[in-house]
């Protein structure tokens, strides 16, 4: 049984999810918090698997929220489900650990399969989602990436990532927004790597953040 927190201050809306979670076999409602400090509070003492979180709500925003959740509980999955799709909502939410972002209009079905998804390890981004993060990366300082084209010889591709890797992206994210597999992901930071003369992500970001 997956069992998903909700957090969201239109408890209406709460109350339409869980409705709708509860018609499964698989899924179920374990916690209902009303903003983001009530929210890490429940899910240290529930342990969700997935939550459904808001982003704009009192005491505490959705983004803080995650990643205060995501400090004290690494393998809990957080999709954002929200009105707003704005690019910096959803960069600095997937940034702070969140798994996806959906937006609120999503059908029943679709949601179930979002949070199955997510629990199953996926990132959760619709195609007009994972546009505004493709938008929001194409719009990276090209002076950064002249620089680190440069210094280690860098394709376009490679610079991007490049910048991507040091603001805090996974592998799988940087995928999902520049639209390759996984594996075409993990090919073109390895060869990252190879350039910059490193084994491993962290030293990986720190020889870009000196650069740029």
């Amino acid at each position: 049984m997956i069992k998903v927190m909700l957090v969201d201050d239109q408890i209406i809306l709460a109350e339409g999810i869980k409705s709708v979670i509860e018609t499964t076999d698989d899924v179920c409602v374990c916690a209902v918090a009303c903003d983001g400090a009530e929210a890490v509070e429940m899910a240290i003492s529930h342990r969700p698997d997935v939550v459904l979180m808001d982003i704009r709500m009192p005491n505490m925003n959705g983004v803080a929220a995650t990643k205060k959740i995501k400090e004290v509980l690494p393998d809990c999955k957080i999709i954002i489900l929200t009105t707003f799709d704005d690019s910096d909502y959803i960069l600095s939410a997937i940034n702070n650990g969140a798994c996806g972002y959906l937006l609120k209009d999503i059908g029943s079905t679709a949601l179930l399969d979002a949070i199955r998804n997510a629990y199953a390890g996926d990132t959760i981004l619709p195609s007009k989602i994972a546009k505004k993060i493709t938008d929001a990366a194409l719009m990276v300082s090209s002076d950064r990436e002249i620089k680190l084209k440069r210094a280690f010889g860098f394709s376009d591709r490679e610079a991007g990532i490049a910048i991507m890797l040091s603001e805090g992206f996974t592998n799988r994210q940087i995928a999902s927004a520049l639209k390759l597999t996984d594996g075409t992901s993990r090919n073109y930071i390895s060869s990252i790597y190879l350039k910059l003369g490193v084994e491993n992500r962290t030293a990986a970001i720190a020889k870009i953040k000196e650069t740029v």
